[in-house]
């Protein structure tokens, strides 16, 4: 495994129409390990999802599913995880955040995970 690139997916969802789904499975189809954390619990593939909140150990990324109003009570979260790079995915950007992101030289893309994923850029 790539445990350089432990990710967390934030905003998991046991939908399988949901892309936070379809990237666990992605993920971890390319043997990246993956935790995750949803508002309900329940396993994606091999990846249980988490309700409550985790000080996951060496996450390199953070991958979010979740629009910028409900980032706000996560972002001190993700802060101190201090992950290597944040990836936030189609509609969930967000500049006020970017901001406290880059004063913490934490990276951040505007990206979609399954398009990284699907062309060898992950």
């Amino acid at each position: 495994m790539v445990e350089s690139y432990k990710t967390l997916v934030l905003g998991a969802s046991l939908n399988p129409e949901r892309y936070s789904y379809k990237a666990i499975l992605m993920l971890r189809k390319a043997n990246i390990p993956v935790v995750a954390f949803g508002l309900k619990h329940g396993v994606v593939g091999d990846v249980e999802i988490d309700t409550n909140l985790k000080l996951y150990s060496s996450v390199h990324t953070i991958t979010l599913y979740l629009n910028p109003k409900r980032q706000l009570d996560y972002m001190e979260y993700i802060l101190n995880l201090n992950p290597k790079r944040v990836i936030f995915n189609p509609e969930t950007e967000n500049p006020v955040f970017f901001k406290l992101l880059e004063r913490q030289n934490i990276t951040y893309e505007i990206a979609c995970t399954l398009v990284l994923l699907s062309t060898n850029q992950y």
